[in-house]
Protein backbone atom coordinates (compact mmCIF):
# COMPACT_ATOMS: atom_id res chain seq x y z
CA UNK A 1 0.00 0.00 0.00
CA UNK A 2 0.97 3.21 -1.05
CA UNK A 3 1.90 6.26 1.44
CA UNK A 4 -0.95 8.91 1.27
CA UNK A 5 0.77 12.03 1.00
CA UNK A 6 -0.39 15.50 2.06
CA UNK A 7 0.89 18.67 0.84
CA UNK A 8 2.88 22.05 2.26
CA UNK A 9 3.94 24.74 1.13
CA UNK A 10 6.96 26.38 2.26
CA UNK A 11 9.08 29.46 1.57
CA UNK A 12 12.70 27.91 1.14
CA UNK A 13 14.46 28.87 -1.92
CA UNK A 14 15.12 25.69 -3.57
CA UNK A 15 16.00 24.81 -7.43
CA UNK A 16 15.55 21.74 -9.56
CA UNK A 17 18.46 22.55 -12.15
CA UNK A 18 21.77 23.15 -9.86
CA UNK A 19 23.79 22.05 -13.03
CA UNK A 20 22.91 25.88 -14.12
CA UNK A 21 26.01 26.60 -11.70
CA UNK A 22 28.24 24.33 -13.34
CA UNK A 23 27.19 26.20 -16.75
CA UNK A 24 27.64 29.83 -15.37
CA UNK A 25 31.21 28.81 -14.10
CA UNK A 26 32.41 27.63 -17.23
CA UNK A 27 30.68 31.28 -18.78
CA UNK A 28 33.01 32.78 -16.49
CA UNK A 29 35.89 30.83 -17.63
CA UNK A 30 34.96 33.37 -21.23
CA UNK A 31 35.11 37.04 -22.26
CA UNK A 32 31.47 37.12 -23.18
CA UNK A 33 30.08 39.22 -20.89
CA UNK A 34 32.65 41.44 -21.93
CA UNK A 35 33.00 41.22 -25.45
CA UNK A 36 28.82 41.03 -26.14
CA UNK A 37 28.26 43.82 -23.81
CA UNK A 38 30.81 46.08 -26.34
CA UNK A 39 28.22 45.26 -29.33
CA UNK A 40 27.00 48.01 -30.52
CA UNK A 41 23.10 47.20 -32.53
CA UNK A 42 21.77 49.96 -35.03
CA UNK A 43 18.61 48.98 -33.55
CA UNK A 44 19.52 49.00 -29.93
CA UNK A 45 21.83 51.51 -29.29
CA UNK A 46 21.40 51.44 -25.63
CA UNK A 47 20.03 48.42 -24.16
CA UNK A 48 18.20 48.16 -20.73
CA UNK A 49 18.91 44.76 -20.47
CA UNK A 50 22.57 43.81 -21.79
CA UNK A 51 23.14 41.26 -24.25
CA UNK A 52 25.00 38.75 -22.28
CA UNK A 53 22.05 38.88 -20.48
CA UNK A 54 20.36 38.12 -23.25
CA UNK A 55 22.56 35.81 -24.51
CA UNK A 56 23.51 33.91 -21.32
CA UNK A 57 19.22 33.45 -20.46
CA UNK A 58 18.87 31.63 -23.92
CA UNK A 59 22.23 29.40 -23.03
CA UNK A 60 20.93 28.52 -19.53
CA UNK A 61 17.56 27.57 -21.58
CA UNK A 62 19.16 25.43 -23.66
CA UNK A 63 21.45 23.81 -21.11
CA UNK A 64 18.04 22.41 -19.31
CA UNK A 65 16.69 20.98 -22.77
CA UNK A 66 14.31 24.13 -23.08
CA UNK A 67 15.28 26.42 -25.72
CA UNK A 68 11.86 28.34 -26.30
CA UNK A 69 11.37 32.14 -25.38
CA UNK A 70 8.34 31.36 -22.88
CA UNK A 71 10.07 29.03 -21.49
CA UNK A 72 12.23 32.12 -19.46
CA UNK A 73 8.82 33.23 -17.77
CA UNK A 74 9.19 30.83 -14.46
CA UNK A 75 12.77 31.30 -13.96
CA UNK A 76 12.16 35.80 -13.62
CA UNK A 77 10.77 34.85 -10.17
CA UNK A 78 13.28 32.21 -9.05
CA UNK A 79 16.38 33.95 -8.32
CA UNK A 80 18.74 30.83 -8.98
CA UNK A 81 18.63 31.16 -12.52
CA UNK A 82 19.85 34.63 -13.01
CA UNK A 83 22.44 34.19 -10.25
CA UNK A 84 23.84 30.82 -11.49
CA UNK A 85 24.50 32.16 -14.87
CA UNK A 86 25.94 35.71 -13.64
CA UNK A 87 22.92 37.33 -15.08
CA UNK A 88 22.26 40.54 -13.91
CA UNK A 89 18.89 41.06 -15.03
CA UNK A 90 16.28 38.71 -16.57
CA UNK A 91 14.66 39.27 -19.38
CA UNK A 92 10.83 38.34 -20.40
CA UNK A 93 10.08 36.11 -23.30
CA UNK A 94 9.07 39.11 -25.60
CA UNK A 95 12.23 41.02 -24.72
CA UNK A 96 14.21 38.07 -25.26
CA UNK A 97 12.28 37.14 -28.43
CA UNK A 98 13.26 41.03 -29.89
CA UNK A 99 16.52 40.87 -28.56
CA UNK A 100 17.62 38.03 -30.50
CA UNK A 101 15.92 39.04 -33.51
CA UNK A 102 17.63 42.63 -33.66
CA UNK A 103 21.00 40.66 -33.11
CA UNK A 104 21.35 39.03 -36.71
CA UNK A 105 25.31 38.12 -36.88
CA UNK A 106 26.96 40.77 -35.14
CA UNK A 107 27.65 37.88 -32.30
CA UNK A 108 29.05 35.05 -34.68
CA UNK A 109 32.40 35.43 -34.82
CA UNK A 110 32.67 36.32 -30.68
CA UNK A 111 30.52 33.10 -30.21
CA UNK A 112 32.91 30.70 -32.52
CA UNK A 113 35.94 32.43 -30.81
CA UNK A 114 34.80 31.99 -26.97
CA UNK A 115 33.92 28.67 -27.70
CA UNK A 116 36.66 27.16 -29.04
CA UNK A 117 38.65 29.30 -25.99
CA UNK A 118 36.75 27.39 -23.59
CA UNK A 119 37.66 23.72 -24.96
CA UNK A 120 40.94 24.56 -25.37
CA UNK A 121 41.32 25.58 -22.13
CA UNK A 122 39.06 23.32 -20.02
CA UNK A 123 38.76 20.31 -21.89
CA UNK A 124 40.53 17.47 -19.72
CA UNK A 125 41.48 15.72 -23.12
CA UNK A 126 40.86 15.60 -26.85
CA UNK A 127 40.53 12.48 -27.48
CA UNK A 128 42.24 11.54 -31.19
CA UNK A 129 43.29 7.87 -33.31
CA UNK A 130 46.24 6.09 -33.22
CA UNK A 131 47.49 5.18 -36.27
CA UNK A 132 50.64 4.11 -38.21
CA UNK A 133 51.24 7.75 -38.91
CA UNK A 134 51.34 8.89 -35.54
CA UNK A 135 47.98 10.33 -33.31
CA UNK A 136 45.71 12.45 -35.56
CA UNK A 137 42.96 14.40 -34.14
CA UNK A 138 39.20 13.45 -36.60
CA UNK A 139 37.23 16.84 -37.54
CA UNK A 140 34.39 15.49 -38.85
CA UNK A 141 32.33 17.65 -41.28
CA UNK A 142 28.50 16.87 -41.78
CA UNK A 143 25.48 18.22 -42.82
CA UNK A 144 22.47 17.39 -40.85
CA UNK A 145 18.65 18.36 -41.95
CA UNK A 146 16.53 19.89 -39.11
CA UNK A 147 12.92 18.53 -39.62
CA UNK A 148 10.77 21.75 -39.40
CA UNK A 149 7.97 20.81 -41.65
CA UNK A 150 4.16 22.48 -41.69
CA UNK A 151 5.57 25.35 -41.07
CA UNK A 152 6.29 28.85 -42.35
CA UNK A 153 9.58 29.41 -40.94
CA UNK A 154 11.91 31.49 -43.20
CA UNK A 155 14.55 29.58 -45.37
CA UNK A 156 12.43 26.36 -44.53
CA UNK A 157 12.50 24.39 -48.29
CA UNK A 158 13.09 20.69 -49.42
CA UNK A 159 16.40 18.99 -47.75
CA UNK A 160 17.78 15.58 -48.84
CA UNK A 161 15.94 13.77 -46.81
CA UNK A 162 12.48 14.50 -48.08
CA UNK A 163 11.07 16.42 -45.65
CA UNK A 164 11.19 20.30 -44.86
CA UNK A 165 13.45 22.32 -42.83
CA UNK A 166 16.82 22.89 -42.97
CA UNK A 167 20.10 21.72 -43.67
CA UNK A 168 22.88 23.52 -41.17
CA UNK A 169 26.80 21.95 -41.19
CA UNK A 170 28.29 20.79 -38.23
CA UNK A 171 32.10 20.02 -37.64
CA UNK A 172 33.46 18.05 -34.54
CA UNK A 173 36.93 18.03 -33.11
CA UNK A 174 38.45 14.54 -31.48
CA UNK A 175 36.18 11.51 -30.95
CA UNK A 176 33.98 13.41 -27.87
CA UNK A 177 32.72 15.51 -30.61
CA UNK A 178 33.65 18.73 -29.21
CA UNK A 179 31.26 21.15 -31.75
CA UNK A 180 34.21 23.79 -33.25
CA UNK A 181 31.92 25.26 -36.06
CA UNK A 182 28.57 25.37 -37.48
CA UNK A 183 26.58 27.27 -40.26
CA UNK A 184 22.66 27.37 -40.73
CA UNK A 185 21.55 26.71 -44.34
CA UNK A 186 18.41 26.78 -45.95
CA UNK A 187 17.46 22.99 -46.54
CA UNK A 188 17.51 22.73 -50.37
CA UNK A 189 20.69 24.52 -49.96
CA UNK A 190 23.44 22.10 -51.62
CA UNK A 191 25.73 20.76 -49.60
CA UNK A 192 29.33 21.69 -51.19
CA UNK A 193 27.89 24.94 -51.22
CA UNK A 194 29.89 26.96 -49.07
CA UNK A 195 31.82 24.53 -47.60
CA UNK A 196 35.05 25.62 -49.17
CA UNK A 197 34.92 28.78 -46.92
CA UNK A 198 33.47 26.28 -44.27
CA UNK A 199 36.26 24.01 -43.87
CA UNK A 200 39.07 26.37 -43.85
CA UNK A 201 37.07 28.22 -40.90
CA UNK A 202 36.24 24.89 -38.89
CA UNK A 203 40.04 23.83 -39.80
CA UNK A 204 41.03 27.29 -38.33
CA UNK A 205 39.11 26.89 -34.83
CA UNK A 206 40.74 23.46 -34.56
CA UNK A 207 44.35 24.62 -34.82
CA UNK A 208 43.36 27.18 -31.97
CA UNK A 209 42.38 24.13 -29.87
CA UNK A 210 44.81 21.33 -30.38
CA UNK A 211 48.54 21.24 -31.58
CA UNK A 212 48.02 17.41 -32.64
CA UNK A 213 47.64 16.76 -36.49
CA UNK A 214 44.24 17.19 -37.69
CA UNK A 215 42.54 14.59 -39.82
CA UNK A 216 39.43 15.79 -42.30
CA UNK A 217 37.00 13.62 -42.92
CA UNK A 218 34.32 14.31 -45.65
CA UNK A 219 31.26 12.13 -46.90
CA UNK A 220 30.77 11.62 -50.59
CA UNK A 221 28.28 14.93 -50.54
CA UNK A 222 31.37 16.82 -50.44
CA UNK A 223 33.45 15.18 -52.74
CA UNK A 224 35.05 18.33 -54.36
CA UNK A 225 38.66 18.97 -55.58
CA UNK A 226 38.11 22.46 -53.76
CA UNK A 227 38.33 20.80 -50.36
CA UNK A 228 41.27 19.08 -50.85
CA UNK A 229 42.86 21.90 -51.85
CA UNK A 230 42.16 23.67 -48.76
CA UNK A 231 42.99 20.69 -46.90
CA UNK A 232 46.47 21.25 -48.67
CA UNK A 233 46.70 24.75 -47.98
CA UNK A 234 46.27 24.40 -44.61
CA UNK A 235 48.98 21.45 -43.76
CA UNK A 236 46.44 18.93 -42.17
CA UNK A 237 45.44 15.10 -43.27
CA UNK A 238 41.88 14.16 -45.35
CA UNK A 239 40.13 10.62 -46.18
CA UNK A 240 36.82 12.33 -48.51
CA UNK A 241 34.78 9.38 -49.98
CA UNK A 242 34.66 9.58 -53.18
CA UNK A 243 31.36 9.54 -55.29
CA UNK A 244 32.25 8.10 -58.24
CA UNK A 245 29.68 9.68 -60.11
CA UNK A 246 29.40 8.15 -64.24
CA UNK A 247 32.49 5.71 -63.31
CA UNK A 248 31.38 2.32 -64.25
CA UNK A 249 31.50 0.11 -61.49
CA UNK A 250 32.67 -2.64 -64.10
CA UNK A 251 36.09 -0.87 -64.71
CA UNK A 252 36.70 -0.46 -61.02
CA UNK A 253 35.92 -4.17 -60.84
CA UNK A 254 38.38 -4.76 -63.31
CA UNK A 255 40.68 -2.54 -61.50
CA UNK A 256 40.18 -4.25 -58.02
CA UNK A 257 41.07 -7.93 -59.42
CA UNK A 258 44.17 -6.26 -60.79
CA UNK A 259 45.32 -4.61 -58.05
CA UNK A 260 43.57 -5.16 -54.92
CA UNK A 261 44.23 -7.79 -52.44
CA UNK A 262 41.31 -10.72 -52.25
CA UNK A 263 39.17 -12.09 -49.43
CA UNK A 264 36.22 -14.33 -49.21
CA UNK A 265 33.63 -13.54 -46.36
CA UNK A 266 31.41 -16.11 -47.22
CA UNK A 267 30.11 -17.85 -50.06
CA UNK A 268 29.00 -15.96 -52.78
CA UNK A 269 30.51 -12.76 -52.01
CA UNK A 270 34.43 -11.43 -53.17
CA UNK A 271 35.86 -8.45 -51.35
CA UNK A 272 39.08 -6.70 -52.72
CA UNK A 273 40.63 -3.69 -51.42
CA UNK A 274 43.52 -1.68 -52.63
CA UNK A 275 45.10 1.66 -54.13
CA UNK A 276 45.61 3.44 -57.25
CA UNK A 277 47.45 7.31 -57.35
CA UNK A 278 46.21 9.28 -59.93
CA UNK A 279 47.20 12.20 -61.29
CA UNK A 280 45.29 15.12 -60.77
CA UNK A 281 44.97 18.93 -62.54
CA UNK A 282 46.32 21.54 -59.76
CA UNK A 283 48.13 19.22 -58.02
CA UNK A 284 51.92 18.75 -57.54
CA UNK A 285 51.84 15.27 -56.25
CA UNK A 286 49.75 12.10 -57.12
CA UNK A 287 46.54 11.94 -55.80
CA UNK A 288 45.91 8.63 -53.60
CA UNK A 289 42.25 6.31 -53.86
CA UNK A 290 42.00 3.83 -51.80
CA UNK A 291 39.02 1.18 -52.71
CA UNK A 292 36.82 -1.49 -51.64
CA UNK A 293 35.31 -3.28 -53.71
CA UNK A 294 32.51 -5.96 -53.69
CA UNK A 295 31.04 -8.18 -56.07
CA UNK A 296 27.90 -10.63 -54.37
CA UNK A 297 27.06 -13.66 -56.68
CA UNK A 298 24.55 -14.97 -53.84
CA UNK A 299 22.94 -12.66 -51.33
CA UNK A 300 22.90 -13.26 -47.34
CA UNK A 301 20.25 -15.24 -47.36
CA UNK A 302 21.33 -17.70 -49.93
CA UNK A 303 19.29 -16.06 -52.63
CA UNK A 304 21.73 -16.04 -55.93
CA UNK A 305 21.92 -13.14 -58.83
CA UNK A 306 21.40 -13.87 -62.31
CA UNK A 307 23.93 -11.04 -62.67
CA UNK A 308 26.44 -10.18 -59.70
CA UNK A 309 26.02 -7.50 -57.66
CA UNK A 310 28.64 -5.05 -57.75
CA UNK A 311 29.02 -2.13 -54.84
CA UNK A 312 31.92 0.18 -54.88
CA UNK A 313 33.34 2.36 -52.65
CA UNK A 314 36.65 4.58 -52.55
CA UNK A 315 38.15 7.54 -50.80
CA UNK A 316 40.50 10.41 -51.37
CA UNK A 317 43.41 10.43 -48.72
CA UNK A 318 46.41 11.90 -47.81
CA UNK A 319 47.61 9.15 -45.49
CA UNK A 320 49.94 6.05 -46.32
CA UNK A 321 48.02 3.82 -44.28
CA UNK A 322 46.75 0.25 -45.43
CA UNK A 323 43.77 0.34 -46.84
CA UNK A 324 41.89 -1.89 -44.09
CA UNK A 325 43.17 1.33 -41.83
CA UNK A 326 42.25 3.51 -44.27
CA UNK A 327 38.77 2.18 -43.93
CA UNK A 328 38.31 1.65 -40.71
CA UNK A 329 39.17 5.80 -40.20
CA UNK A 330 36.41 6.54 -42.30
CA UNK A 331 33.51 3.96 -40.97
CA UNK A 332 34.43 5.71 -37.56
CA UNK A 333 33.26 9.09 -39.21
CA UNK A 334 29.58 8.12 -38.81
CA UNK A 335 29.78 8.14 -35.08
CA UNK A 336 29.40 12.01 -36.06
CA UNK A 337 25.35 11.17 -36.61
CA UNK A 338 25.51 10.61 -32.76
CA UNK A 339 26.46 14.01 -31.65
CA UNK A 340 23.81 15.27 -34.17
CA UNK A 341 21.38 13.43 -32.73
CA UNK A 342 22.29 14.83 -29.14
CA UNK A 343 21.72 18.61 -30.68
CA UNK A 344 18.41 17.78 -31.86
CA UNK A 345 16.86 15.34 -29.16
CA UNK A 346 18.80 15.87 -26.18
CA UNK A 347 18.92 19.79 -26.56
CA UNK A 348 15.54 19.89 -28.17
CA UNK A 349 16.81 22.04 -31.09
CA UNK A 350 15.64 20.79 -34.06
CA UNK A 351 12.43 22.62 -34.47
CA UNK A 352 14.02 25.85 -34.05
CA UNK A 353 11.90 28.95 -32.04
CA UNK A 354 11.84 32.13 -34.88
CA UNK A 355 10.01 32.74 -37.71
CA UNK A 356 13.20 34.56 -38.74
CA UNK A 357 16.40 32.70 -40.60
CA UNK A 358 18.82 34.99 -39.13
CA UNK A 359 17.62 34.59 -35.25
CA UNK A 360 17.22 30.46 -36.18
CA UNK A 361 20.89 30.74 -36.79
CA UNK A 362 21.81 32.87 -33.62
CA UNK A 363 19.83 30.43 -31.46
CA UNK A 364 21.69 27.17 -33.18
CA UNK A 365 24.83 28.70 -32.67
CA UNK A 366 24.00 29.55 -29.29
CA UNK A 367 22.90 26.18 -29.00
CA UNK A 368 26.98 25.01 -30.52
CA UNK A 369 27.87 26.97 -26.97
CA UNK A 370 25.64 25.00 -24.85
CA UNK A 371 26.33 21.87 -26.59
CA UNK A 372 30.35 22.16 -25.65
CA UNK A 373 29.23 23.32 -22.06
CA UNK A 374 27.02 20.13 -21.37
CA UNK A 375 30.12 18.65 -23.21
CA UNK A 376 32.71 19.67 -20.81
CA UNK A 377 30.32 18.48 -18.09
CA UNK A 378 30.57 14.89 -19.21
CA UNK A 379 33.76 14.84 -19.58
CA UNK A 380 34.96 16.22 -16.67
CA UNK A 381 32.79 13.97 -14.88
CA UNK A 382 34.98 11.17 -16.52
CA UNK A 383 38.20 12.49 -16.11
CA UNK A 384 40.56 10.06 -14.19
CA UNK A 385 41.61 12.47 -11.75
CA UNK A 386 42.32 10.22 -8.37
CA UNK A 387 38.49 11.07 -7.52
CA UNK A 388 36.29 8.41 -8.36
CA UNK A 389 35.05 7.31 -5.27
CA UNK A 390 33.42 10.66 -6.06
CA UNK A 391 31.47 9.30 -8.59
CA UNK A 392 28.53 7.19 -7.71
CA UNK A 393 28.90 3.50 -7.27
CA UNK A 394 26.17 2.03 -10.41
CA UNK A 395 28.21 4.42 -12.59
CA UNK A 396 30.16 2.13 -15.34
CA UNK A 397 32.91 2.59 -17.29
CA UNK A 398 32.12 4.99 -20.56
CA UNK A 399 34.68 6.99 -22.62
CA UNK A 400 32.00 9.56 -23.27
CA UNK A 401 28.78 10.67 -21.76
CA UNK A 402 25.64 11.52 -23.77
CA UNK A 403 24.17 14.98 -23.79
CA UNK A 404 20.79 13.60 -22.01
CA UNK A 405 22.88 11.53 -19.36
CA UNK A 406 24.57 14.69 -18.28
CA UNK A 407 21.27 16.64 -18.17
CA UNK A 408 20.33 14.02 -15.94
CA UNK A 409 22.88 13.60 -13.92
CA UNK A 410 24.24 16.57 -13.21
CA UNK A 411 21.93 19.43 -14.17
CA UNK A 412 18.46 18.17 -13.14
CA UNK A 413 20.15 17.96 -9.23
CA UNK A 414 18.10 19.61 -6.57
CA UNK A 415 19.39 21.79 -4.28
CA UNK A 416 18.75 24.44 -1.06
CA UNK A 417 19.69 27.49 -1.64
CA UNK A 418 21.06 29.82 1.51
CA UNK A 419 22.81 32.54 2.37
CA UNK A 420 24.71 33.61 5.32
CA UNK A 421 27.14 36.59 5.76
CA UNK A 422 27.16 37.46 2.30
CA UNK A 423 27.79 34.36 0.96
CA UNK A 424 25.85 31.61 -0.94
CA UNK A 425 25.24 28.02 0.13
CA UNK A 426 23.86 24.94 -2.29
CA UNK A 427 22.62 22.13 0.16
CA UNK A 428 22.20 19.09 -1.64
CA UNK A 429 19.66 16.20 -0.76
CA UNK A 430 21.13 13.22 1.93
CA UNK A 431 20.44 10.66 -0.87
CA UNK A 432 21.72 12.51 -3.64
CA UNK A 433 24.02 10.11 -5.68
CA UNK A 434 25.88 12.69 -7.73
CA UNK A 435 26.68 15.24 -4.61
CA UNK A 436 30.73 14.50 -4.29
CA UNK A 437 30.79 14.48 -8.18
CA UNK A 438 28.97 17.81 -8.86
CA UNK A 439 30.88 19.65 -5.92
CA UNK A 440 34.15 18.28 -7.38
CA UNK A 441 33.52 19.14 -10.84
CA UNK A 442 32.29 22.81 -10.13
CA UNK A 443 35.62 23.02 -7.67
CA UNK A 444 37.62 22.24 -10.85
CA UNK A 445 35.79 24.55 -13.39
CA UNK A 446 35.94 27.56 -10.62
CA UNK A 447 39.83 27.26 -10.37
CA UNK A 448 42.17 29.89 -12.74
CA UNK A 449 42.45 29.43 -16.22
CA UNK A 450 45.60 28.26 -17.51
CA UNK A 451 45.99 28.83 -21.21
CA UNK A 452 47.18 26.62 -23.54
CA UNK A 453 46.17 23.74 -26.46
CA UNK A 454 44.59 20.47 -24.76
CA UNK A 455 46.53 17.91 -24.63
CA UNK A 456 45.57 14.55 -26.97
CA UNK A 457 44.51 11.23 -25.71
CA UNK A 458 45.17 8.40 -28.54
CA UNK A 459 43.11 5.58 -29.24
CA UNK A 460 44.16 2.69 -30.90
CA UNK A 461 42.65 1.46 -34.02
Amino acid sequence: MTVNFRFNERSENLSSHSGLALAGALLERTDLNDRLSSVELINCKEPVISHSDMVFSMIGLQCIGKPDYNAIEPFRETPFFAQSLGINRCPSSSALRQRLDVVEDAFDGIIKEESARLIRNTAPDIKGVSTSEGVMIPLDIDVSPFDNSKTNKEGVSRTYKGHDGYAPIFAYLGRDGYLVNLEMREGKQHRQNGTVEFLSESIKYSKSITDEVILVRLDSGNDSLDNIRVCVDEGVEWIIKRNIRIESKADWLQIAKEVGQKSNPRDGKTVWKGEIYRNVAGFEKLLRIVFEVTERSIDKKGQFHIVPEIEVDNYWTSLEAIPNEIIWLYHEHGESEQFHSELKSDMDLERLPSGKFKTNALVLLLGMLSYNILRLCGQESLRDNGNKEDNPSYRGKAGRGRIRTVMQDLIYVASHLTTRGKQWFLSFGKYCAWAKAWKSIYQRFKKPITEGSSRAIPVKV
